[in-house]
């Protein structure tokens, strides 16, 4: 297995995808040699300001806790450091659009955690263990470290990052229901956790019929009128993000917290709970038994 760069960058910047190419070699893809760093430093375009936010030692030094503590089983990696990659890369929704911080991250800074993370195994039809190039570099749902960074600010609520625990423990979810838009809407995102949380969905193929169900609703109905969101308050995001600054590492044993935004409303959740536990149960759903 590869091990870090020779050349970590102090700081995160900005790396286009078209940019990436001559370093993801099949020598990285398929675990066996990382580039050296230095050469990628030449074509990365550093951040517009001088943020404490964009220290890569704080990211370095998660991923290599997470690659020791989850050794046995790495895809629980992902609910450990999602919460943590949030709080401690604090983040507007806009820059965190930018795919350029993600593929820098990726390829310059972590180049080996997303190698341990995401090396597939070998088959009998594809003996040779390699990493898709989308984990460096692909959509915001494929790509390492973004579609954690977007399932703890979906799933967080409020500054609480137990549900982000939750929904991160189940791959198909993080792999088909971010991509889905309406859950964006927090008490939908919410009441999805619940579901899980009481065992409602567990496989992969009742998450897919889940989301076909959610999706079919949203066709009719507006979900805001079923369990309606407060609006956010702008100014505490900010306050958030300009308290990067002065905030402590994230613990390690302890989950940190987010922003200091009013969690969903309780009313609104339990509502959506209710109305996707009566929807998924006639919801078709691939291999599930169903009454005569």
């Amino acid at each position: 297995m590869i091990t870090r760069p020779n050349h970590v960058p102090e700081r995160l910047g900005l790396l286009a995808a078209s940019a990436m190419d001559p370093f993801l070699t099949e020598q990285l893809l398929t675990g066996e040699q990382v580039h050296g760093g230095v050469d990628l430093a030449k074509v990365v375009e550093p951040q517009p300001e001088d943020d404490a936010r964009w220290a890569a030692e704080p990211l370095r030094s998660l991923v290599e806790d997470a690659m020791f503590e989850f050794r046995e089983d790495r895809t629980r990696a992902d609910a450990w450091l999602a919460p943590r990659l949030h709080a401690t890369l604090r983040l507007t929704r806009r820059e965190a659009a930018d795919k350029r911080l993600w593929n820098h991250l990726a390829l310059a800074v972590a180049p080996d955690y997303v190698v341990w993370r995401h090396l597939s195994g070998a088959t009998p039809n594809r003996p040779e263990r390699r990493v898709a190039p989308e984990r460096f570099r692909g959509p915001s749902d494929r790509q390492c470290f973004s579609r954690l960074w977007w399932a703890a600010e979906i799933f967080r609520n409020g500054p609480d990052y137990e549900p982000v625990e939750t929904a991160c423990g189940n791959q198909d979810l993080i792999h088909t229901v971010l991509r889905l838009d309406l859950i964006d809407h927090r008490p939908t995102a919410q009441a999805i956790v619940r579901l899980l949380k009481s065992g409602q969905i567990t496989t992969g193929r009742e998450v897919n019929g889940l989301s076909v169900a959610i999706n079919t609703a949203g066709a009719t109905l507006i979900y805001d009128v079923l369990g309606a969101d407060d609006p956010k308050d702008p100014a505490r995001m900010r306050d958030w993000v300009a308290g990067a600054e002065s905030a402590s590492p994230v613990g390690r044993h302890s989950l940190p917290q987010g922003p200091e935004e009013d969690p969903a409303p309780e009313k609104s959740v339990a509502a959506l709970t209710a109305y996707f536990e009566d929807f998924f149960a006639t919801a078709p759903v691939r291999g599930r038994k169903t009454a005569d």
